[in-house]
């Protein structure tokens, strides 16, 4: 079985970004630890679940958070483990949550993606990626999906040009 995925919501309304994410988690066959904390709210709480993703052998911890977004920077200094920052959409369209992890000081990581649901399924795959240099399994699953997507674009081009050929 692979390594876990740990994922740290900052909110219970950040769930909808990552629902399409987790299911191809389970397609790859890597579970995921999933956990709600906020960096400001319940900093305690947010440390002692780094502590248990540690402990459970996680492989990265996702970190998500809108508006200040300090969640993933907060992870991160208490981790060795990759820290992947994933900003959420908020009242300043989620730029504002971008600026935050991006800017992290000198010598505490987080690989930040992009803003809401692509930013967190790249980073699930972007964990993927991590556990699949030591599971050829994985990694075969992870070439199947990179082709399933390269075919799927060729159906979406040849189904254009059929209906311009239509009309």
């Amino acid at each position: 079985m692979s390594r876990p995925v740990a994922i740290l919501l900052g909110s219970d309304s950040d769930w909808p970004y990552f629902e399409k994410g987790l299911a191809l988690l389970k397609e790859m066959g890597v579970p995921a630890l999933l956990e709600v904390s906020s960096a400001h709210r319940s900093p305690q709480r947010t440390v002692k679940l780094v502590r248990k993703f540690e402990q459970q052998g996680a492989v990265a911890i996702i970190a998500a958070a809108g508006g200040a977004a300090h969640l993933p920077g907060v992870v991160a200094a208490h981790t060795l483990l990759p820290v992947l920052g994933v900003p959420i959409p908020s009242p300043l369209q989620g730029f504002d949550s971008l600026l935050s992890m991006v800017q992290m000081p000198g010598g505490i990581p987080v690989a930040v993606f992009g803003i809401g649901e692509a930013g967190a399924t790249n980073s699930l795959l972007f964990a993927l990626s991590l556990l699949a240099e030591n599971d050829s399994r994985l990694r075969e699953r992870l070439a199947q999906f990179r082709r399933r997507q390269q075919q799927e674009v060729a159906a979406k081009s040849d189904r254009l040009k059929a209906a311009r050929e239509k009309k």
